[in-house]
Parts: C-alpha cells; sequence; structure tokens
C-alpha cells in the first residue's frame, strides 16, 4: 500500500533544530553585512558582545520593519544566533531553504505554540542564542506594541541572560503600509537587559514593564529630531490611509485616499503630502493634520475606544477574500498565501465571526476576545492573519479597513479581557469614556 505523502505543515511539525553551521553563518552575514552596508548605512554599537556569553542567552529587539533580523545578525555576529519567524513565512518558496539552512524557529503569531517552544527548548539545551522579538511581530504604524503575554513567564522560566538590541530608523525604511524601501538612517544598539540574578529578583509583571520601557520607541518623533532625508523612488503617501483611515478635520471613516503623493479626505478635501523628512505638508492652512502617522492612529484609537465603550451593540463587517495554506506545494511570486474563498467577517463584543465559503464548502467561525486580542499583519495592511483551529489564514478586505479592523480588535479585547494590556503611559486614552 502506497504511504500518503506527508503535508509541508507535517514535515516543518517534525524538523529537528541546530545552532546554525558557522560556514553557512559566515555566508548569510557575508551576504547580509553587504546588502545593509550598502543599503540603510545601520550604525551598530555592541555594549554587551553575547559572544561573551558561554552558555545559552536570549537576544531579543523592539521589531520595528521586516529587515531587522539583518541588523539583528549584524550585533550578534560571530556568534550564530537561531532567530524565531512567523510560522506561515515557511511556506513561502524564497525563503524556505534559507530558513532551513539557518535552523530558523517557526512561531505560530500571537498564539501558544507547542512546535516553537520545542525547537527553542532544543537550542537552549544546545547552549545556543534564541533570537525574537517581545513584541510578536513588527511594528504596524512606526512604535512599538505591547509585549505578548506570557514573555515574562517564558524568560524567567529559564533563567540564562537577556540581550537586548535597541533600533532605531528600521521602520521608516519600509513601513508595514508600503513595502518599498527607502534609505536613510539605522541604528542599533546592543546591550545586556537582565542576568539570571535579576530574573530571579524580578515578578513578571516587573519584567514584562522593563521590556516594554526597553522597547518604548517612536520612529516618526525620532526622525522629527534626526532630520534624515530619505530616499524613495514612489512618493511617501503610498497605502497611508490603510491605518490613516479617519478625518482628522470632519471626522469621516474609510474616505481618506492615499496615492503616492497625497493623502485626502474625499468627504471634505482635507489633506498633505509628506516630505523628504516624513513630514506632513498640509495642503492648505485650512488643512487639520496631524504632526506624525503615530499621532493620527493615537487619535483614532481614542475614538474606537468611545465608538465601542459607549455603543453595548456595536457591530462592524467587511466583505473579505480568503487565503490558506497548501499542503503539497510551497507558495511562489512571493504570495503569502492562496486564494480558497470569500466572506463577509464581523467584529462585535462577542468576538470575531466569519461567514462564507472555504475551497467551495460553506466556512463559519467565531474567535472569542479570550484568544485573540490583535490581528497578524505578516506582510503590508492590506490584509491580516489568523490562527483557526491551529491553521493560518489570511483575510483581504475588498476596502481598506485593515486598520480599523485592527484596532477594533485590539480594545474589544481589553474591553472584554485586558490580557494584552495598553501602555500605562497610554492611560489618557481611557478617560472621559
Amino acid at each position: 500500500m502506497k504511504k500518503e505523502k506527508e503535508s509541508l505543515q507535517m514535515q516543518l511539525a517534525k524538523r529537528k533544530y541546530k545552532i546554525p553551521n558557522r560556514f553557512y553563518y559566515w555566508i548569510y552575514h557575508f551576504l547580509m553585512s553587504g546588502f545593509i552596508a550598502k543599503k540603510y548605512r545601520p550604525h551598530v554599537t555592541v555594549k554587551d558582545s553575547i559572544s561573551d556569553c558561554d552558555g545559552p542567552c536570549f537576544l531579543i529587539w523592539n521589531h520595528l520593519s521586516r529587515l531587522d533580523h539583518a541588523f539583528v545578525m549584524q550585533a550578534a555576529y560571530p556568534r550564530p544566533i537561531n532567530i524565531v519567524a512567523g510560522y506561515n513565512e515557511f511556506f513561502r518558496s524564497h525563503l524556505h531553504t534559507v530558513f532551513k539552512m539557518m535552523n530558523i524557529i517557526p512561531k505560530k503569531i500571537y498564539t501558544s505554540d507547542m512546535l516553537s517552544m520545542r525547537g527553542m527548548n532544543s537550542i537552549i539545551r544546545q547552549g545556543g542564542c534564541i533570537a525574537f522579538s517581545p513584541e510578536g511581530m513588527s511594528s504596524i504604524y512606526g512604535c512599538n506594541q505591547p509585549v505578548v503575554p506570557g514573555t515574562a513567564r517564558f524568560i524567567k522560566h529559564y533563567r540564562i541572560p537577556v540581550y537586548f538590541l535597541k533600533i532605531k530608523g528600521s521602520y521608516l525604511t519600509s513601513t508595514k503600509m508600503c513595502l518599498d524601501e527607502r534609505y536613510g538612517r539605522v541604528e542599533a544598539e546592543l546591550s545586556l537587559l537582565f542576568t539570571p540574578e535579576q530574573l530571579d529578583a524580578m515578578t513578571p509583571e516587573e519584567i514584562d514593564a522593563a521590556i516594554n520601557d526597553a522597547c518604548r520607541f517612536d520612529d516618526y518623533l525620532w526622525q522629527k529630531e534626526q532630520r534624515i532625508k530619505w530616499k524613495h523612488k514612489h512618493g511617501m503617501c503610498k497605502r497611508l490611509s490603510d491605518m490613516c483611515y479617519v478625518c482628522p478635520k470632519c471626522g469621516a471613516e474609510l474616505r481618506m485616499t492615499a496615492t503616492e503623493d497625497y493623502i485626502k479626505c474625499e468627504e471634505c478635501g482635507n489633506g498633505a503630502t509628506v516630505n523628504d523628512y516624513y513630514d506632513f505638508v498640509p495642503f492648505d492652512d485650512g488643512c487639520v493634520i496631524p504632526e506624525t502617522v503615530t499621532k493620527w492612529v493615537e487619535q483614532e484609537r481614542v475614538k474606537t475606544i468611545k465608538d465601542i465603550r459607549r455603543d453595548p451593540g456595536y457591530s462592524y463587517s467587511c466583505q473579505m477574500k480568503l487565503g490558506y495554506m497548501p499542503p503539497d506545494h510551497y507558495m511562489k511570486h512571493l504570495q503569502t498565501t492562496e486564494e480558497c474563498g470569500e466572506g463577509i467577517m464581523t467584529i462585535d463584543h462577542s468576538g470575531i465571526h466569519y461567514d462564507g465559503t472555504k475551497l467551495g464548502e460553506p466556512w463559519h467561525f467565531d474567535l472569542s476576545y479570550e484568544v485573540i486580542f490583535s490581528l497578524p499583519i505578516v506582510t503590508d495592511t492590506s490584509k491580516f492573519g489568523l490562527y483557526v483551529d491551529g491553521d493560518f489564514y489570511e483575510f483581504t478586505p475588498e476596502i481598506p479597513a485593515v486598520g480599523k479592523m485592527l484596532l477594533l480588535t485590539e480594545e474589544m479585547h481589553r474591553l472584554h479581557v485586558n490580557e494584552w494590556k495598553n501602555f500605562p503611559w497610554n492611560a489618557f486614552m481611557y478617560e472621559n469614556v
């Protein structure tokens, strides 16, 4: 009887992990160093070298962009590191070979993931260095996000040194809204964040707070201070309306239009261009534009908090295209998923709901805020992912509504569960609601 071929997902589940081969690691570092030194001008300072650590350790960083792995590797070299990356990335044809060669460990974003735990346990037992972002994924709109629940307990359990790489400017090289690469300046500084003795003396809450403080950063505010001129090819406003979706002047939602050259409200004409220094330049004196993208989203978050807390029947629905990861072949042409259905997604006070089709059959699911606190955005803000029954799916709204749905999900979770808390310095957002 012919044995049934294992799916790619099953093959990955059985993979064993080792500390990267030093020769392969040297080649990878050589290519990455030449690549980043030429294009992004990184300035890396090493205050405490992880090469001085004889045993296992963690290397964590504030995750600003998809390019951070190159800066992390440069800071860590010559010590080999095992980087943790999103599970869904392992099924893309241009990545799976190098991921296997470099013993990169998969992690299902924002979920409890035993596959990832087994991989990290193995590397720690071998005396290796695990590099991961405590935020779980790269920044959505230029500043850090709260650490994933359970991070402190995970770190405290192993009682090994924790190094931290503080990165500045990386988000501006390739924003989450527009993946076009832009060239200015990136800075990074590596230092020891926790010793085993410090971890012993701290509670999980204190560790989480210390990591949040270490990660605290806003690339747009940093840029205001640095005044770095950024080189670009296709304009600076492309897809800004994905996250800047509420007009700051008239309050209209999902009526902002962003081209390569400007962002504009179709209701009232309010708008701006963005110059080479990431400054908003309003069309005229009558326009109302926040100082930065992060300030714009901050205002939208406050509005979202008020909307849902003042309306117990609040509900938002949007038509979606559904994508999945096929079990029998890697995805080509930079795809993240393959289309397999469509339907309507609804976010309300009880959770996230989907009614539609999958692979030609009816498909429905409900996710409560006990299990979902944010939306994984693995590439750009045109779509988002979710894990349903352990499998990864991607959802592409028919209109640019990802920014709205992201804030709704996060603030619904905080209203009803609040395990993934907002930062203490954002407490003002919940006043006078």
